[in-house]
């Protein structure tokens, strides 16, 4: 399987922020962007794998700016990182205030995804070409992130195990929580 640049699959969608997606503050909706965040992620990791690809995992999701009512909202994704079947893929979010021409950083977030093949099993898809410095940056540091969450996951496991609800009320006793078990 030959490697693909990342340039072949990088995605940009851009879509007018209109009242219907607003919250009770007046402020677009998170669940908004995040959807717009899945259907980017699809396009640019399916462009990459040129099959299906699923949402397995979705990383630091901080809201950072709230977007109006009004704004263009600018979705950038890129392969960041290939695995033998997933892909992450990095997202920005911009928001453009289109009469003053405005452009903040909303958020920024990090997929994962995992191709899949006509049999619904994983599919193996082609390695990244990476053709500059802040491919090869972006790469190592999904592959660094993966390493980390792996442990995270390692750790929680063996903290979890160990968990003795005896000492509760010990553990909890500085905390804003009432202890009323039956």
């Amino acid at each position: 399987m030959d490697p693909k640049p990342v340039r072949l699959s990088q995605t940009t969608i851009t879509e007018l922020m209109i009242p219907s997606y607003a919250n009770f503050g007046g402020k677009i909706h998170g669940g908004i962007l995040l959807s717009l965040m899945d259907k980017v992620a699809y396009a640019t990791s399916s462009k990459h794998a040129g099959t299906y690809c699923v949402t397995v995992s979705v990383d630091k999701v901080e809201f950072l700016q709230p977007v109006e009512v009004g704004e263009l909202v600018s979705l950038h994704a890129s392969v960041n990182y290939v695995g033998r079947s997933s892909l992450v893929v990095g997202i920005r979010v911009e928001a453009q205030n289109v009469k003053t021409g405005l452009i903040k950083h909303t958020n920024s977030s990090y997929f994962t995804m995992v191709a899949k093949g006509d049999d619904d099993k994983p599919a193996m898809v082609a390695p990244l070409l990476l053709e500059n410095p802040e491919e090869v940056k972006r790469f190592i540091e999904a592959m660094r992130m993966r390493e980390i969450k792996q442990k995270v996951r390692e750790q929680m496991d063996d903290a979890n195990s160990a968990i003795d609800v005896s000492r509760a009320p010990e553990l909890l006793r500085h905390e804003r929580c009432i202890i009323k078990l039956k």
